[in-house]
């Protein structure tokens, strides 16, 4: 399904389970889980079916950001930036007419999370942060990946993310080479999953570089549940921690898994799962 948020633009989402929970007495509202997606240039395509599970409590809607996966392309001039992005989530949630949603982003999506929880700090009524990270940790990235994959894994990622070349040839060989060491057991998405946006990705990595969000989480006023892998390449542990200590005080929880790499959800599903519906409950 596709929904005009405005401006002749329209998103693609899709639901797992109703918004209505019917008691012998009444129909009883549940709240969304807003799901945002990693990338750029993905879809949500990589959440499903896992996140589906969480119907039973929440009304689970995937979206697909501006530019990606199935909603309208437009161009990089409409607002390929984390502040159109960020201000997407409002603009769905009022075309839906949902309110104070719960807001997972993952990886890419974390980045738009943490952008729109500073810049509508009241429109959540909770975030959750899995794999994600305020700002580059280059150096910590790069040994990480020549620890799992030796002295090509660590050129490869340079390639792109130190030595700034975007070409298709360095995507290609990232791709092939850095990605299967995003996570500690192999991954079920398959790349013909996703409806992908080189051009999306191309695009925000040139902004990427010099990507730093810890203002924005420094003005985060809602509860939030930042996950982690411990044997994540690309956002390391210590960028969980560094959104820990960036939060006001009382607001943030951190969980860090072992054995476990990008996305914790992929490499520790049922650990993944008890940790957020106890967050969900609360």
């Amino acid at each position: 399904m596709r929904v005009d948020i405005g401006g002749g633009t329209r998103l693609f989402f899709d639901v797992a389970g109703s918004g209505l929970l019917p008691t012998d007495e009444e129909m009883v509202d549940k709240p969304t889980l807003l799901m945002l997606h990693g990338g750029p240039g993905f879809d949500h395509s990589s959440f499903r079916p896992y996140f589906d599970r969480f119907a039973d409590t929440h009304q689970v809607v995937y979206l697909d950001h501006r530019g990606q996966g199935r909603s309208d392309e437009r161009d990089l001039e409409t607002g390929w930036d984390l502040d159109t992005w960020a201000d997407d989530v409002v603009r769905f949630c009022d075309a839906l007419e949902i309110t104070k949603p719960i807001v997972l982003g993952n990886s890419f999506g974390g980045f738009v999370a943490m952008r729109y929880a500073a810049r509508h700090p009241e429109h959540a009524s909770k975030v959750i942060l899995s794999s994600t990270q305020a700002r580059r940790f280059p150096e910590v990235t790069a040994d990480r990946f020549e620890e799992l994959g030796g002295a090509a894994a660590r050129a490869c990622y340079e390639r792109i993310y130190v030595h700034r070349e975007f070409s298709a040839e360095a995507w290609a060989e990232y791709s092939q080479v850095c990605l299967p060491l995003y996570n500690t057991r192999p991954s079920p998405f398959g790349p013909r999953r996703a409806w992908m946006n080189y051009r999306v990705l191309d695009a925000f990595t040139r902004s990427f570089l010099g990507m730093d969000l810890r203002p924005d989480v420094s003005e985060m006023r809602c509860k939030t549940l930042v996950l982690a892998g411990q044997d994540d390449p690309m956002t390391p542990p210590v960028a969980a921690y560094e959104i820990l200590g960036l939060l006001p005080d009382g607001l943030g929880r951190l969980e860090v898994l072992d054995d476990c790499g990008h996305g914790t959800f992929r490499d520790q599903p049922e650990l993944t799962e008890r940790l957020l519906r106890k967050f969900l409950a609360e």
